[in-house]
């Protein structure tokens, strides 16, 4: 069953950063995209950055220069290390796995392509909250 575990939250001044964890079991790590959201009070939950079974990146634009998400597949662990952080990130952040959505094949091996839509993943952990204050 696949399971996963964000850590790393908290609460941080206006230009800190954050590195939140995602722990990952269940699955191989090559077999499912991976992503964080991030989702405010009363709001959808949106896409902030991904990478697909090809090793791809993608990032929202609201973020990009400022997220990296990164994993270390020999620890079954996602990172998304957050720097200048703005009060406007405050949220609660959630990783996610999933195999829905945008694929390509080449020679016998299907590739998933990252995804910031959250209709493209299955797996959800608990969530981990940011607050960015003054």
């Amino acid at each position: 069953q696949v399971q996963l575990v964000e850590s790393g939250g908290g609460s941080v001044q206006p230009g800190g950063s954050l590195r939140l964890s995602c722990a990952t079991s269940g699955y191989t790590y090559n077999d499912y995209r991976v992503g964080w959201f991030r989702q405010y009070p009363g709001k959808e939950r949106e896409g902030v950055a991904s990478i697909g079974t090809d090793d791809s990146t993608d990032y929202a634009d609201s973020v990009k220069d400022r997220f990296t998400i990164s994993q270390d597949n020999s620890k079954n662990t996602l990172y998304l290390q957050i720097n200048g952080l703005k009060p406007e990130d405050t949220a609660m952040y959630y990783c996610a796995a999933g195999r829905r959505g945008k694929h390509f094949t080449y020679g016998e091996r299907l590739y998933l392509l990252p995804s910031l839509s959250p209709d493209d993943f299955q797996f959800w952990g608990q969530g981990t909250q940011v607050t960015v204050s003054s």
